[in-house]
């Protein structure tokens, strides 16, 4: 999950070298949390949030579809 979820946002950003993922498991829930270069973090997020949310959207279904826990993307400042 870690990797897809940084393959689709290098392909997104203008800085690929500045995107980090990490992965924080917990009982139920697989948190994601995504860091990128400050100039890139409105590619990002998306005008009025669309594409933090379509990414949010696929991360849940590519889980729901492993049959894995619940995952939650969080993108850091």
């Amino acid at each position: 999950m870690k990797e897809f979820v940084e393959y689709i946002v290098k392909k997104l950003v203008d800085r690929p070298d500045q995107v980090k993922v990490s992965q924080i498991d917990s009982e139920r829930t697989v948190i994601l949390e995504l860091s990128v270069d400050p100039a890139d973090l409105g590619k990002v997020i998306g005008k009025n949030g669309r594409t933090a949310k379509a990414l949010r959207t696929i991360i849940t279904a590519v889980a729901a579809k492993q049959g894995q826990k619940r995952a939650i993307l969080e993108i850091l400042e």
